[in-house]
């Protein structure tokens, strides 16, 4: 487990630099939880550049999910699940290729369909501190 205490918008490259160091051989299946506001999607489009995706990283809030090919061709996909109203919405869209890719896959929202989650994965909570603070905790 790794957790940063406090951080803020202007530490998040290096946040999320020392972060993807640190899950060197970690499941390449990332959980992002926190509430509405905590920083989610601004933290995975950081990780996203910091892999080496070069192209605009749009939240996929209406898509569930984007497809982005590293500067290396290596492909990641990016989900937001907050609208799926059950699993079989997840399973529809195909999220168990996607699980079963070997990629990175980065999920907002994992909540909506817990139930796919019982195979090795890497939790990332992250809680507001205040406005402008941020807590954020790896576990696997």
């Amino acid at each position: 487990m790794r957790t940063w205490e406090s951080y803020t918008l202007a530490d998040l490259p290096v946040v999320a630099k020392e972060m993807i160091e640190s899950l060197q051989g970690a499941p390449r299946v990332w959980l992002f939880r926190g509430q509405m506001g905590a920083g989610k999607t601004t933290l995975s489009k950081e990780l996203l550049l910091q892999l080496g995706v070069g192209q605009n990283v749009q939240s996929p809030t209406f898509s569930l999910v984007n497809e982005y090919q590293t500067k290396t061709g290596e492909i990641i996909y990016h989900f937001d699940l907050y609208r799926l109203k059950n699993i079989q919405e997840a399973l529809a869209i195909g999220i168990e290729e996607y699980l079963d890719s070997g990629n990175y896959c980065l999920i907002e929202w994992p909540e909506q369909a817990e139930e796919l989650w019982d195979f090795p994965h890497v939790n990332v909570e992250i809680e507001a501190i205040n406005e402008v603070q941020r807590k954020l905790t790896l576990s696997c």
